[in-house]
């Protein structure tokens, strides 16, 4: 990480300051000159401005007002843009440094505003030749508020840091991430954490007769992998562990049913599921959150060479379930459902999969949200739902029923790998459904985990959807 953030109790006169207020009353505790307050005070009254700033020359002083009249999630959600707003001011003026002062009291709204800052803070330059000329000024934030613990601060540069390495996995090119790169890219991020990793290479995965992995990964002239992350503390509160499961196509040409037009362009990103999942949990191992979980990243790409699996194909899966392949395109789903299958040796408490998995997910929702599906798991979801607000990274539940299994059925085959035009995102996850037998969430991340320009706090590119509320969801449970 670039930016560095911590608590401190003693604030430096000269630095850039940032004052956190509930109102303009709140600034009589400040050092600011009666002056400086009246014309602040004129601001947020007469023009209706929450940050404000002030230039004394060789120091800035911002001010933000706090919209006290939002629910708390919303509030907090404008806090974090609030942030990221005031991050491009400091860097525009090339500062180096600030320290936030909070008169609010409450440390969500600290939190949030940071976070702001902190995520607004990525920046992916490792192939720019003038590195220097575009990296961010800000390096230091330091934060005066007695609502704040240093342990919060340091765990907030945490999360970012695991925000950070999901989005630079998801924005290298194949040519630096092929599946066996992302393999040694998350057991560096095990040995960096204390988390335990176990990569397979092809040689073990075509002895456990993972068939759908196997058949998609035809076409490539790079091997498969199927990597295994634990973070397992000495007395967890869960008997059974959770499991996490990320879609790792780190390449997706759509096979012999080739993407058209510019559908190929970004898809690099289709590893965004794995990158998700290993990141969370190197967030929880960091953390030493007290719970015990599994990330399975099964990785491949998808490429249409000569002796690639085709339209008509029946694939015999991990669990014995044969697939008839329809559309080569829909391969995410073939390398989730071995992993789902092998879950099951681990007799899974709750399993989630996140995979950028539909266009109709996308479709439905566009950028602002998480598609998601259960099976045997309401109140968990609902959990995850929770978390979601927390975060501002929320989720949208569409039904399951049962009748959309109608859709996949086969005449040749157990299931074929898609369905009609209707409801994508549905048949989708009722395939994977089919290769489990314990509670299950399916998160189709397609719209929100890559974005092709800035929008607030959320970079171009990869955005690293998931991950903070991930690590939301497995902080409550471990307490």
């Amino acid at each position: 990480m670039t930016l560095l953030i911590k608590k401190v109790n003693r604030i430096a006169a000269a630095d850039n300051f940032i004052y956190l207020v509930n109102s303009i009353k709140d600034l009589n505790k400040s050092k600011l000159s009666q002056a400086e307050q009246d014309y602040i005070r004129k601001q947020v009254k007469k023009h209706e401005k929450d940050l404000i700033s002030i230039n004394r020359l060789n120091q800035w002083i911002f001010v933000h007002v706090v919209n006290k009249k939002r629910p708390e999630y919303k509030r907090t959600e404008e806090l974090r843009k609030a942030g990221s707003k005031l991050h491009g001011w400091l860097n525009n003026h090339k500062a180096e440094s600030a320290t936030l002062v909070d008169f609010t009291g409450k440390s969500r709204n600290v939190l949030a505003f940071v976070e702001g800052i902190g995520l607004s803070s990525y920046q992916f330059l490792k192939y720019k030749k003038d590195k220097k000329k575009d990296t961010f000024s800000l390096k230091e934030l330091k934060i005066s508020a007695h609502a704040i613990k240093k342990e919060e601060a340091e765990n907030l540069n945490i999360v970012l840091d695991a925000v950070f390495k999901c989005r630079d996995m998801v924005n290298e090119p194949l040519s630096a991430l092929n599946a066996e790169k992302l393999a040694a890219t998350v057991k560096e991020m095990g040995s960096a954490c204390g988390a335990r990793v176990e990569v397979m290479g092809k040689k073990k995965i075509e002895s456990l007769k993972m068939g759908g992995l196997l058949a998609v990964n035809k076409g490539s002239l790079d091997l498969p992998t199927f990597t295994i992350m634990e973070w397992k503390p000495i007395e967890p509160v869960n008997e059974k562990p959770y499991i996490l499961v990320g879609k790792g196509v780190v390449y997706d040409t759509g096979g012999l049913n080739i993407k058209t037009g510019n559908h190929m362009e970004n898809m690099k990103r289709d590893m965004a599921g794995a990158a998700t999942m290993a990141s969370a949990l190197y967030a929880i191992a960091r953390l030493r959150l007290n719970v015990h979980v599994i990330a399975l990243l099964p990785a491949t790409d998808n490429r249409p060479d000569g002796n690639a699996y085709v339209s008509g194909d029946v694939i015999t899966m991990h669990s014995g379930l044969t697939v008839e392949v329809i559309n080569t395109d829909a391969e995410g789903r073939m390398i989730l459902a071995d992993a789902l299958s092998y879950a099951k040796k681990y007799d899974p408490k709750l399993l989630i999969d996140a995979a950028t998995l539909t266009g109709a997910a996308a479709r439905a929702i566009g950028k602002y949200g998480i598609v998601a599906m259960e099976a045997d798991a309401g109140k968990p979801l609902e959990k995850l739902k929770e978390a979601g607000d927390e975060v501002y990274e929320r989720i949208a539940e569409f039904p399951f029923w049962e009748e959309y299994g109608e859709l996949i059925k086969s005449n040749i085959a157990d299931i074929k790998n898609i369905g009609g035009m209707e409801a994508g995102m549905i048949t989708a996850g009722k395939f994977l459904e089919k290769f489990t037998d314990y509670p299950f969430i399916h998160l189709d991340i397609a719209g929100p985990a890559f974005f092709e320009k800035k929008d607030s706090y959320q970079p171009e590119g990869g955005t690293g959807i998931g991950v903070r509320l991930l690590v939301e969801f497995f902080a409550g449970l471990s307490k």
